[in-house]
């Protein structure tokens, strides 16, 4: 199936996204994400519909599909207002006027109730024009939104109003004032909501502003000289070559071939510190050149660069639905209908059981529309998560789900792979022993070596790289124990740990050992330097009372030497990639807990954790077995990627307790006729602006 991903216009609460999303699913797509907030909407395309036709129905639900099908031979229509601050700018000088009668000096002309209907149509159309179309399309659809509560309570005003004048009932019977104060100040609040929650969005934003920049092309004339001329970066291809100099953006992810910089990495990493780079490493997109010049080589364009992945899988994570969000959810789906019936009721009961006149009744029975705010409830999750992705992400953390971040919360073990997370993973022979001939044991550790893919091997075929490479009739690694081959001559070989030598010595200190024909020829030591970090992060640990274990398949030995020297609780040594999932299983049965690896050899054990954080390079964003991706190749983010988890959390259950209490308080208050509808609708439009403050403080609070 075709995997759609669309942009659309006019969502502006949890109800909105309920409401294309059940569309969606009502014509039976498959994997329906919509986040309100950032404006995604993705699914599944089902071979029955066309998006033609999956685009016109969110249109008739009151939305727009910005970069849809439909929209790319059609000019942009100009509307008369282009958003709520222009709608509340023409709506207030009428407003105003309307609201000078109430002052103690009456001005008398508009003390006449058609005047003051004359005034009060430009705003009430205005009003009616946003609030009451997408009350209507939201009620056809059968998920009645927050406009509806407005459109209703501006109305029974206006309307009340009118019957008044008709009537010549006096202006004990005029509220026309109402009407626009509600439609004024309602549309005054959701411009600062949605000034607020694009805050939230402040970190991705950045990230997609880098997505188009300019480069030097680099280009041969018909005499070979070399041209270089200005391109946009979305007119590279792969394998085209590009110019970069001191203080230019790094256009798009390439390889040099010519040349060595200091780049500084920190949109992507979280670190500013430059890195050195030389001839045949990688440039991800986006990053700063500080110092040289460089010839590189476009390696990957479109979605497949650095920073399209990292702008997907936070969007991706922003679509997912934590297990709180959907208890916000299910009371939002209710809350309308739910706030329409209390309205009716505060109307009946004020007016029948308490004697309250029918204007006081009803004005009350408004107030109770107005000051009700599902988005509230619908914003509290969603603005939370965007700016606690948006942290990670300008870290170098990138979560796959949201449901992750939530999941933090209740981790009380860190368990690490050794290689590659605690040290460096750039080893070094530091001392080898073999009865061979020194030039035959080379040949051969190497030989066996080039084939496997783990990080002490690479680092020995770096070391020991001979041109002349054996041939080998049949090899194959043995995952937890190392590689096994054997020669033309028919003579069987294994190079390992410990564990294939035990019965032939009794000196386990080594790295690795050497079998011909199941006799021991050879060994050899490495060093791997303990990355600067590591005591840091595990006293962070311990601070949080967080237990910390060490799960390697390298010697008990070097292990133990590992943990005690960085303080680490427990170890686990020499265990194959089936014990370490089956260690896993076990602790997760314990306890909620998080493993870190580098998502080589620990695919399984990570993918079994209650969450899998992968060591992974820049070219190698998402590996697939881990929710959490730590870009930086070092676990210096680990607390503040834990950090941000609990805080996130912590911010929704506030951003919840918020909302709630809000209306739990707010509509009794209406309900008696101790807040006016205008007032009403002053509260309600900030009552998100302070849930939305609330969630981008995130942004800025010590959380490790």
């Amino acid at each position: 199936m075709e995997k759609v991903e669309w942009k659309v216009e006019g969502m502006t609460c949890t109800n909105c996204a309920l409401t294309i999303n059940r569309y969606l699913e009502k014509e039976g797509l498959k994997d329906v994400k919509v986040n309100f907030i950032g404006g995604e909407v993705s699914f599944e395309l089902d071979e029955n519909k066309t998006k033609e036709q999956l685009a016109k129905g969110i249109g008739d639900l009151g939305y727009k599909v910005t970069n849809g099908p439909e929209t790319k031979n059609q000019k942009p229509q100009r509307k008369f207002f282009s958003n709520h601050l222009q709608r509340f700018l023409f709506c207030l000088p009428f407003t105003l006027v309307l609201m000078l009668h109430m002052l103690p000096w009456h001005i008398h002309f508009l003390m006449n109730p058609w005047i003051q209907l004359a005034i009060c149509i430009p705003v009430y159309l205005v009003g009616m024009g946003y609030f009451g179309v997408s009350a209507v399309k939201s009620l056809r659809h059968g998920i009645p939104n927050m406009n509806v509560l407005i459109a209703i309570g501006a109305t029974a005003a206006f309307v009340y109003s009118l019957i008044g004048s008709i009537g010549n009932l006096g202006m004990d019977y005029v509220f026309y004032e109402t009407t626009a104060t509600i439609i004024t100040l309602v549309f005054l609040g959701e411009w600062i909501e949605h000034k607020s929650v694009a805050g939230t969005q402040k970190e991705l934003n950045k990230l997609a502003a880098q997505q188009k920049v300019m480069a030097n092309m680099i280009a041969f004339d018909e005499e070979h000289k070399e041209l270089i001329f200005p391109v946009e970066n979305t007119s590279l291809h792969v394998g085209d070559l590009i110019l970069i100099k001191t203080g230019e953006q790094v256009p798009i992810d390439c390889k040099i071939l010519w040349g060595d910089v200091h780049v500084n990495e920190a949109l992507l990493t979280g670190e500013s510190k430059p890195i050195q780079k030389t001839k045949k490493d990688a440039l991800i997109g986006g990053s700063l050149i500080t110092d040289g010049t460089v010839k590189a080589q476009v390696t990957a364009v479109g979605k497949d660069t650095v920073l399209s992945n990292i702008l997907t899988l936070v969007k991706q994570a922003q679509g997912e639905k934590p297990p709180i969000q959907q208890l916000a959810d299910k009371i939002s789906a209710i809350f309308v209908p739910a706030v329409l019936g209390i309205a009716v009721l505060t109307f009946l009961i004020n007016y029948f059981a308490f004697d309250i006149t029918g204007t006081n009744s009803l004005m009350r029975s408004i107030a109770v529309l107005v000051i009700s705010c599902p988005c509230a409830m619908g914003l509290a999750t969603p603005a939370a998560i965007a700016v606690g992705l948006g942290r990670a992400a300008k870290n170098g953390i990138l979560f796959r789900n949201a449901k992750s971040l939530e999941l933090f919360k209740n981790i009380t073990t860190v368990v690490f792979d050794k290689t590659g997370t605690l040290t460096k993973g750039e080893m070094t022979i530091s001392k080898w022993q073999s009865t061979m001939h020194e030039n035959l044991f080379k040949q051969i550790i190497f030989s066996l070596e080039k084939y496997s893919n783990h990080p002490i091997a690479k680092a020995i075929a770096a070391e020991w790289k001979i041109n002349n490479p054996l041939n080998w009739k049949k090899i194959e690694e043995i995952k937890g124990l190392g590689m096994k081959a054997e020669d033309a001559a028919g003579n069987m070989y294994q190079l390992g740990s410990y564990k294939i030598a035990s019965a032939l010595t009794d000196d386990p200190t080594h790295t690795a050992y050497l079998l011909q024909n199941d006799k021991l020829v050879g060994w050899f030591d490495m060093e791997d330097e303990i990355r600067t970090e590591a005591k840091e992060v595990i006293s962070y640990l311990h601070s949080k009372n967080i237990q910390t274990i060490l799960l390697s398949g390298d010697s008990l030995e070097r292990t133990q030497k590992i943990a005690d020297d960085l303080g680490i609780d427990k170890v686990y040594a020499e265990k194959t990639p089936e014990e370490k999932l089956q260690i896993i299983g076990e602790l997760n049965s314990q306890t909620p807990v998080a493993m870190v690896g580098d998502g080589v050899n620990d695919a399984p054990a990570l993918a079994k954790a209650t969450i899998g954080i992968s060591m992974s390079d820049a070219t190698q964003l998402a590996v697939q077995s881990a929710q959490v991706v730590l870009m930086n190749k070092g676990i210096q983010h680990l607390p503040l990627a834990l950090g941000l988890g609990k805080h996130t959390f912590i911010t929704i259950k506030g951003n919840l307790f918020w909302a709630f209490i809000y209306n739990i308080v707010a509509i009794p208050i209406a309900a008696v006729g101790l807040l006016q509808p205008g007032l009403a609708a002053l509260a309600m439009g900030f009552s998100d602006v302070v849930l939305a403050i609330n969630s981008i403080w995130l942004k800025f609070k010590k959380v490790v």
